[in-house]
């Protein structure tokens, strides 16, 4: 049975110099939003943000958005967030990252800045520990994350990574195909995906 219901998407606040990364935003929203999955975001909405949430809500999707209350000003506006059909405003970015994990079933990373890098090479790190098996995904738009990856080559080529195994996170190219890659992910994990709540409260 497949275990994903929603998808936890992060990208820049800030559309970035390619019009291309914020047009990949909004295809993977919109195809999870067709795929009746639950969009799971920082809750900005400007940038590469905005159009995650925008691709979904044309689509007629769920969005949730979880954005910290002194963000909100700077990340979005007032009216933008009206339209999300769930905001949680947290004390503090940790607050933050912990609510969209607990809430999300898998984890995109489009392009973006280093809040971006902390927050996917983080849930890396706690599938890498044990700590979740949920799919991860670097939605690799024009190669953007290609230093990344090349990097993570070399942390374990070098010895570093010990348990890579437990964490292979997917690469893939077109926005679209996003989706159909989790789903499939998804299906072939046989283990919860929700993490152990003791470990969890501890992070």
């Amino acid at each position: 049975m497949n275990t994903i219901r929603s998808v936890c998407v992060y990208c820049g606040s800030s559309p970035g110099r390619d019009e291309t990364y914020a047009k990949a935003g909004h295809l993977l929203g919109r195809s999870i939003a067709r795929s009746g999955l639950r969009l799971i975001y920082g809750g900005g909405t400007k940038g590469i943000m905005g159009a995650v949430a925008d691709g979904a809500l044309r689509a007629g999707g769920k969005v949730t958005g979880i954005i910290p209350r002194f963000l909100i000003n700077r990340e979005a506006t007032e009216t933008a967030l009206d339209r999300l059909d769930e905001l949680v405003i947290t004390d503090n970015m940790h607050e933050r990252k912990h609510r969209m994990f607990e809430k999300s079933d898998a984890f995109v990373a489009l392009p973006g800045g280093i809040g971006t890098v902390e927050e996917i090479v983080e849930i890396m790190t706690w599938g890498q520990l044990g700590h979740h098996r949920k799919p991860i995904v670097f939605a690799n738009i024009k190669g953007f994350w290609d230093p990344m990856l090349s990097l993570l080559d070399h942390m374990s080529a070098e010895g570093f990574i010990h348990t890579a195994q437990r964490v292979k996170p997917l690469v893939v190219d077109d926005p679209e195909a996003i989706v159909a890659a989790i789903m499939v992910a998804g299906s072939s994990v046989d283990a919860p995906t929700e993490g152990v709540q003791s470990v969890i409260d501890k992070m």
